[in-house]
């Protein structure tokens, strides 16, 4: 099962088409306009992603990059695996004229990642996000 598929099920308890999620991801993966894919690997596994897609704010001149389909194996997790990716995230934005800041959402009832976020230096935002899907 992929990674985004196993976030769905454990995060949202959602079963995701697979056809889809493939053809979601090689979207991103081939224009990098879309997003951009950040993975950690042991032993030649993936045991960790992020991704981060772009929202173009007039009000500040610049891309905010928004973070998403986070997720790291279980039995990686607590091991350091998302700091190093946020810390590579980091360096790669700071290398990026554009990019302005980060956001992300996350679920309300995810107590754990949002205590991990807060650590990072992420602060409660006092936007509400909306939706129609």
């Amino acid at each position: 099962m992929s990674i985004n598929c196993r976030l769905a099920l454990e995060i949202e308890a959602k079963t995701l088409d697979r056809i889809t999620v493939t053809s979601g991801v090689a979207a991103v993966l081939s224009d990098v306009r879309k997003g951009r894919y950040f993975v950690a690997e042991s032993a030649g596994q993936m045991v960790g992603q992020l991704m981060i897609t772009y929202e173009w704010s007039d009000w500040r001149n610049g891309n905010i990059w928004w973070l998403q389909s986070v997720y790291v194996a279980a039995e990686y997790r607590r091991a350091g695996v998302f700091k190093r990716l946020m810390e590579h995230l980091s360096d790669t934005q700071a290398s990026d004229p554009e990019a302005i800041g980060l956001r992300l959402y996350v679920d309300e009832g995810n107590q754990t990642a949002q205590a991990t976020y807060l650590r990072l230096g992420f602060e409660l935002g006092h936007y509400r996000v909306m939706e129609r899907l």
